[in-house]
């Protein structure tokens, strides 16, 4: 009998999410030997252009092929997080809340529910992953995307398992750990602190933005990984969503410490466990209670 390999699947919204609190885990896997998965809703087609070298009437070219180029940078940073399965779910990027884009019949944000849940536990029971990362109940900072990506993740998680949901996909599996992405509160404090004390500009600068509420309380925190030897793998991800990403974003200007703060640690909450691990343990290790 063949042994199910051990399987690590994140479920994201759009190209470059795969990277902020997931790369630096999915990487760090794949080195291990882990079979590695990422399942992407759709490629981004409302997104900004912030690429220094298009020029206006260069990005008003490129907004009708826009899902092209994105599906290209993706493949770019899977290939970069040494990722071995990329699944896409084939809905349209629903832009932020509020916009018209929300109401287009293709979005993610508008899909018909079973049918979205279906073609994860499509996913997931040909995959067969053990543990499964995707978005709290706030996807984050509340993205629509995010919040369909969060209630259908938490859905097929459940119905992978039963035979009697969605019968002619055939394989039936049961994941054993479900998470949800976060960031410690903690981190982001320190991490302020110390680039407001060096007078570098970014984010922490602006007054609208309270960053001491900003990220998940660390009681709320299960897991923490160390990723710190894939650093640059991250960054390299992060440097394939060009169109997303610009050059001289602050991820890339970081000083060594506080790149290591920021990039070298990935956090989660553990949501749903079913081995038979101690209750409450902290862990270094997603497969705490299956390995």
């Amino acid at each position: 009998m063949t042994q199910t390999p051990l399987t690590f699947m994140a479920v994201h919204a759009h190209p470059d999410d795969e990277v902020f609190g997931t790369g630096g885990t999915l990487a760090m896997l794949a080195a291990r030997g882990v079979r590695t998965a990422l399942v992407t809703s759709n490629l981004g087609e409302e997104g900004e252009i912030v690429d220094p070298e298009l020029d206006e009437a260069a990005k008003q070219a490129m907004f009708p092929r826009l899902a092209e180029v994105r599906r290209q940078e993706l493949q770019a940073s899977v290939e970069a997080l040494g990722i071995h399965e990329l699944r896409l779910l084939g809905y349209r990027d629903s832009g932020m809340a509020g916009r018209p884009s929300n109401n287009h019949p293709d979005c993610f944000h508008r899909a018909v529910f079973d049918e979205a849940v279906g073609r994860l536990v499509a996913i997931i029971r040909e995959l067969k992953p053990q543990v499964i990362a995707t978005y709290d109940a706030f996807g984050g900072y509340g993205h629509p995307d995010h919040l369909q990506a969060h209630r259908v993740a938490l859905a097929a998680f459940d119905a992978a398992a039963d035979p009697r949901c969605y019968p002619d996909i055939p394989g039936a599996w049961q994941p054993l750990k479900l998470y949800y992405t976060a960031m410690s509160r903690s981190m982001i404090q320190q991490a302020v602190k110390q680039m407001r004390e060096s007078g570098a500009d970014g984010p922490w600068n602006n007054p609208e933005m309270n960053m001491d509420r900003m990220g998940t309380p660390d009681e709320l925190i299960s897991t923490c990984v160390d990723v710190r030897p894939h650093i640059e793998q991250k960054i390299q991800a992060l440097r394939a969503h060009r169109t997303q990403i610009a050059p001289d974003n602050f991820f890339f200007t970081l000083p060594p410490e506080q790149r290591e703060l920021a990039l070298g640690y990935e956090y989660f909450t553990l949501a749903r466990d079913l081995t038979d691990r101690r209750p409450g343990l902290y862990e270094q290790d997603m497969f705490t209670g299956i390995l």
